[in-house]
């Protein structure tokens, strides 16, 4: 087993996610927050820390042998993550030390310290503070790391609005913690999920914190929703199609509503999408028709499965432009299709995805182009 001071950080891998040279499954972030909390870990209660949004899971496993803490509750809202800390766990000999839950009261009841890797969105931190200062320990501390470039001042305000002392720690290596202290008496729980009328589309769409674009409609998806009258018009009734990455849903409610003939299954990785989309689903009463699924790249599908897949996948690793994540929700498409089955895609005009949608898939062709964004059809052979 991994101990103590003897625990080293550099040993945690990425896998399931995308790996690669300059990618990596600890950062400084991680070592200045587990460094910070110092003065708090190793007194705080068994069961009462909370750990959201670990990456790959450098926050637990380090709380976990550095100061020898079990009963660690965790938050991680990409499937990849989960699996990542799950795997580094097993390697390292920190099996049964954590134990994951949704972002939820559960979560939070009572916790007294609670380290957080900042979001990428202001809602995914309103939301989750909103539920600290609602559910926490009164005497909870919260610590809060990110690069210096991604802690916004919008930030700051989201703390205050739950908590009554908010201070900025000092920099290093281009990193720093904020932290957060008593939360305010009057804290009424979520606000989230939020819901919005589409009226483009006649839809509603539900939004938790951490969902991509929120209750709006992102550009990319808006490409597909113009075209989904001409996605696989042959196919017959029963047959199956996939919103792979949907997000908050959009796309597949609209295919549930559009042509209620179809089979719908929603997949996503990310937990805040998939709540969303199970909330969409409701919100158009179209949740007997579509199966909402959180898995890592259509992983519970069967081989040959799927008659239509719809897809907008993300173009960035984190902070870097890398097609890796396209390449495996296309190689993953091609797996799911039948002969003859269609993958509709949009992405930005300037990357060049055509030669791995043929290369996974099978014959394309470019369905819609603009300045901005590219739809392509693809046919598995």
């Amino acid at each position: 087993m991994t101990t103590g001071g003897n625990f080293d950080l550099s040993q945690l891998r990425r896998f399931p996610d995308v790996e690669a040279a300059n990618l990596f499954a600890v950062d400084a972030t991680d070592r200045l927050l587990l460094d910070e909390a110092e003065p708090r870990l190793p007194q705080a209660r068994p069961g009462s820390v909370v750990l959201v949004n670990d990456h790959y899971g450098a926050l637990t496993l380090g709380a976990a042998a550095r100061y020898q803490l079990a009963d660690l509750r965790v938050h991680q809202d990409p499937l990849s993550g989960e699996l990542a800390l799950a795997g580094n766990a097993q390697r390292l000999g920190l099996t049964g030390r954590h134990r994951q839950l949704p972002l939820d009261a559960e979560l939070f009841d009572a916790a007294e310290v609670v380290l957080i890797q900042a979001p990428k969105s202001i809602d995914a931190l309103r939301e989750t503070t909103e539920l600290i200062a609602r559910h926490a320990d009164p005497g909870v501390t919260v610590y809060l790391g990110g690069r210096v470039k991604h802690l916004s001042l919008s930030m700051n305000e989201v703390l205050r609005a739950s908590f009554g002392d908010v201070k900025a720690g000092l920099a290093r290596q281009k990193s720093r913690v904020i932290t957060a202290r008593e939360p305010r008496q009057d804290a009424t729980g979520s606000s989230f999920p939020r819901r919005e009328h589409l009226s483009e589309a006649d839809l509603w769409v539900c939004a938790h914190g951490g969902a991509f674009a929120g209750t709006k409609l992102d550009l990319g998806t808006r490409q597909l929703l113009a075209l989904l009258d001409r996605m696989a018009p042959g196919i017959s009734a029963g047959a199956t199609a996939v919103d792979l990455g949907c997000g908050t849903g959009i796309l597949a409610a609209a295919l549930a509503k559009a042509r209620p003939e179809l089979q719908v299954i929603a997949t996503d990785e990310s937990a805040a999408a998939v709540a969303s989309a199970r909330a969409t689903m409701l919100a158009n009463e179209v949740a007997d028709r579509v199966s909402v699924r959180r898995e890592d790249a259509m992983s519970g599908l069967a081989d040959a499965s799927a008659d239509l897949i719809v897809c907008n996948p993300p173009f960035h690793v984190g902070a870097t432009v890398n097609p890796a994540v396209a390449h495996k929700l296309f190689r993953a498409a091609g797996r799911v299709l039948r002969p003859g089955g269609q993958l509709w895609v949009v992405y930005n005009s300037h990357l060049d995805h055509r030669g791995s949608l043929e290369r996974f898939i099978g014959s394309t062709r470019q369905a819609h182009r603009d300045p901005k964004f590219t739809v392509t059809v693809s046919v598995r052979r």
